[in-house]
């Protein structure tokens, strides 16, 4: 452990040799409450914000108004944050325990829900410990300018990770770190103390590899490491507040709620360690629950159960949209279709529009079906 002798209370003071043992103590406190990796990073993102403007420019952020709204702040910390010098990035590993949501893809009368959100809300979670990391610098330093953020406010997340020096840029337009692959969160401490910065994560390992590209259900990677996101089916079923196009919609496939895809299929996924923390663990079954049942919930029984969760924000109604579509593509059997029609009249045209999509999907394979039966029933005789 680094030496913790107390520092000098006055920044100006700081000596090089003080704001490096500042900054092994940050990293060191950093493991102490939980994240696997913490980085200093300054706040130089020109690069990033020259790739930014152009995503913006093709229209790729979708309905996201939000990435375009807040000009350079997402890009240029110190007009987010006055007097911002350093951003301390840190990354917690969220894969759970014994999860059955890789089987689930290949079960589609059952609901994928993303991993990273069958526990309880990482916002709130990794905020505590920022603030907790926070009051440490404090007690060593005394009062300094800060403030933190996970996924909160317009901050380029992954771009600092990488100034940081906590992974690369997969084709994914994802952050991988060799040791962790991508089934991490991130989140940021940005402060005006003058860390020694680290060194950016500049090789990348992806080389000739592009299984992610591949695996992609709707082909939403349109280039490496720039996402189309209104192809994408995390956007489509979580950021969407519409009707999912017609297009998309069998590719979705039975995930209503995220997709991982690209994730699951990248080779340094395996390197990934089971998470630490408890409330990252699966509830109410959302690892392994069958469309049926989860479509079956009244709107009170969905904010019991979202509680606390990342799923809350979509709302019911979307939620049942979401659902909606997984039953259209499921195999075709009776429960199914009356699951579909104790929807019909939904008041929410929406849910009803989707429902009837559903329905109709349901009734060509039920059809096909029959057709099937009786092909085989005649060609015994």
């Amino acid at each position: 452990m680094p030496d913790s002798t107390a520092l000098a209370r006055s920044r100006d003071a700081f000596s090089d040799q003080a704001l490096a043992r500042l900054a092994d103590l940050i990293k060191t406190w950093g493991r102490e409450l939980g994240f696997q990796q913490v980085g200093i990073t300054d706040t130089e993102l020109s690069n990033h914000e020259a790739h930014l403007d152009a995503w913006l420019e093709k229209g790729y952020h979708g309905e996201m108004g939000f990435m375009a709204k807040h000009g350079t702040k997402r890009t240029r910390p110190a007009e987010l944050e006055p007097g911002t010098q350093r951003i301390i990035c840190v990354r917690m590993d969220y894969l759970p325990a014994e999860v059955e949501s890789t089987k689930v893809l290949g079960q589609p009368s059952r609901a994928y829900v993303s991993r990273y959100a069958l526990g309880r809300d990482y916002h709130k979670l990794m905020r505590k410990r920022l603030a907790q990391l926070a009051k440490k610098i404090e007690h060593e330093v005394g009062d300094f300018g800060y403030r933190a953020f996970v996924d909160s406010a317009p901050v380029m997340e992954r771009a600092l990770a990488q100034k940081a020096g906590l992974g690369w840029f997969g084709k994914n337009a994802m952050l991988l770190n060799p040791k962790a692959g991508s089934l991490f969160f991130l989140g940021e401490l940005y402060t005006d103390l003058p860390l020694p910065v680290d060194t950016p994560f500049s090789e990348e390992h992806c080389g000739s590899c592009s299984a992610c590209r591949t695996a992609c259900p709707t082909g939403a990677i349109v280039d490496d490491k720039v996402i189309d996101s209104r192809k994408c089916i995390s956007y489509l079923t979580i950021e969407l507040d519409g009707a999912i196009p017609v297009e998309f919609r069998r590719a979705m496939g039975n995930r209503v709620y995220g997709c991982d895809d690209c994730q699951l299929v990248c080779p340094f996924t395996r390197f990934t360690r089971i998470t630490k923390e408890n409330d990252f663990a699966p509830r109410h079954d959302l690892d392994r629950a069958s469309l049926i049942s989860l479509f079956a919930w009244g709107e009170a029984e969905f904010l019991d159960k979202t509680a606390g969760s990342p799923i809350r924000r979509i709302g019911y109604e979307r939620w049942l949209r979401n659902i909606a579509v997984g039953l259209g593509n499921a195999p075709w059997s009776e429960a199914v279709e009356a699951a579909l029609w104790s929807r019909r009249a939904y008041p929410s045209e929406l849910v009803r529009e989707h429902v009837a999509w559903a329905l109709e999907e349901q009734r060509g394979k039920r059809v096909k079906r029959i057709a099937t039966d009786t092909y085989s029933s005649s060609s015994l005789c």
